[in-house]
């Protein structure tokens, strides 16, 4: 069975004291990170390539069951089309190439800005036609509104399963229905937008946007937890990752997610205690 969970990130200094042990450098976060939970999106990407010797420090951090779902840089994302970007595309999957070669590289994903709209489907289509020959996995997070109604959803449904892509779920909900406002300090801000619960690959991609308070998210993990059974049984692949506007919450979230999927009856790998000796600071300046 091919479960995947995590964060959206694994360099977070104020997890140091409760993901990291106390005293742990910011050059062994990757190493602890990567074994307590199984995946990363490696948010990182977004912003800018990283250099090869990083990605290949990625690898030597990392255990061979670990797996990153990289965001696709912004500049080929957030600039228009995608089309014109294809080059920019490709060589960003042989910068990442390291990652595919020590098995360690899950589903690159592409998040599109709300400006990307339904018309752009054959620029779309001409995008994911180009990806083929990258033998890496992508999927496709749209925010444009446009996108959830008919027939742009079916549209977009029969696009990416002829093409085995996967369609992000993103799921808000918990940040917007509340009485709070958990977003009110947070630079940037997550999208309201209906849920989708299509798949349409081989694995499904979901984000789950937390709220701090874990009861606010209780009945949404609990009917994700349906879906995720299901969609296991079927020998679909699932990646979780457990976003929090404090993300500081992140870890803690995901971890009563992963109980809650327990208590449903799914049958996945258990996570490592927080708590366990091989990942101590002292114990990593041993490697």
């Amino acid at each position: 069975m091919d479960f995947f969970i995590g964060c959206a990130v694994w360099a977070y200094k104020d997890w140091v004291g409760t993901l990291y042990p106390q005293g742990t450098r910011a050059a062994d976060f990757l190493k602890i990170y990567s074994r307590r939970f199984s995946s990363v999106e490696g948010n990182t990407t977004f912003y800018a390539v990283p250099k090869q010797d990083t990605v290949t420090r990625w690898v030597q951090q990392t255990p061979p069951e670990f797996e990153f779902c990289l965001k696709l840089p912004r500049d080929i994302t957030h600039n228009n089309l995608l089309s014109p970007k294809i080059p920019d595309a490709l060589n960003f999957v042989n910068r990442v190439k390291p990652l595919a070669d020590g098995k360690r590289l899950g589903p690159v994903f592409a998040q599109l800005p709300p400006s990307y709209p339904p018309t752009a489907i054959d620029d779309l289509r001409t995008f994911i036609e180009a990806w083929q020959q990258t033998g890496v996995e992508l999927a496709i997070e749209v925010r444009n509104q446009n996108w959830f109604v008919e027939p742009h959803t079916t549209e977009l449904t029969t696009l990416l399963e002829k093409f085995g892509v996967g369609r992000v779920l993103l799921d808000t909900r918990p940040i917007y229905n509340c009485e709070d406002n958990p977003q009110l300090h947070s630079e940037r801000k997550k999208p309201q937008l209906p849920v989708d619960f299509s798949v349409t690959a081989p694995f499904s991609l979901i984000r789950f946007i937390s709220h701090p308070n874990l009861p606010e998210n209780q009945s949404y993990m609990e009917e994700w937890a349906i879906y995720i059974k299901k969609w296991l049984e079927e020998e679909k692949r699932i990646y979780l990752f457990i976003h929090c506007p404090q993300e500081e919450y992140s870890p803690r979230n995901a971890r009563h997610f992963h109980e809650i999927l327990g208590k449903t009856g799914i049958q996945i790998p258990p996570l490592p205690s927080w708590n366990d000796q091989d990942t101590s600071p002292k114990q990593l300046s041993l490697w």
